[in-house]
């Protein structure tokens, strides 16, 4: 679980991310929205090695009741991530939402993950840091393009510096796993567009002799 207090501290000192402080106390009762857009620049200003750019659309709902408040928190767009087997660039969707409680008390504690405590004294709340966790979240173990999407000019590239005495051992096992993906992605690839239904091919026989 990620330590709110700290990482909302630090984004308060950085002033990068003002634009994403909620007036909890000054929001009377009832529901109150906030949009936001997120691009290339909110992913490096957090430092993140997996996102490399964005596009997407922060829908945030607040429903302020007395002295507790209901975030919830709509994402939806998409990211550019690396692919796994070829490096390329790889747009990937994200439509996800986060909810969670606020309410103020002596200090700060998240030790629910359904509700958040936040001292007294402060007046705003940052979620710059929710925002981009929530997307974070929604990156996938393993990022690849779909069948016959990849760079297949990675594959060559990689035997050609695959030569023994380049690379570790432990590189090359990571090459080698590279490299029969893409392979076995252009195998795949071809056998679907070799397989035709043969109803098709009996029609185009029909054209043809027309």
């Amino acid at each position: 679980m990620y330590n709110f207090a700290a990482v909302f501290q630090i984004v308060t000192i950085v002033g990068k991310f003002s634009a994403y402080k909620l007036p909890l106390k000054s929001l009377s009762v009832g529901s109150h929205e906030f949009d936001y857009h997120l691009d290339k620049k909110f992913f490096e200003d957090m430092e993140s090695a997996d996102i490399h750019d964005a596009d997407l659309n922060i829908h945030v709902t607040v429903v302020a009741k007395n002295d507790l408040y209901e975030l919830t928190i709509d994402i939806t767009g998409e990211i550019t991530l690396l692919c796994d087997r070829c490096l390329d660039d790889l747009q990937w969707p994200v439509d996800t939402t986060y909810h969670i409680y606020v309410k103020y008390g002596a200090d700060y504690n998240d030790d629910s993950d359904e509700l958040l405590e936040i001292p007294e004294s402060d007046n705003y709340l940052n979620i710059a840091y929710m925002i981009y966790d929530t997307v974070a979240l929604t990156i996938p173990i393993k990022h690849v393009h779909p069948l016959g999407k990849c760079n297949r000019a990675m594959s060559s590239l990689l035997k050609k510096h695959r030569a023994p005495g380049n690379i570790s051992e432990e590189d090359g096992e990571m090459m080698e796993e590279i490299i029969d993906d893409i392979e076995n992605t252009d195998v795949a690839d071809s056998d679907n567009e070799a397989t035709t239904d043969p109803r098709w091919d009996e029609l185009k026989k029909l054209n043809d002799n027309n």
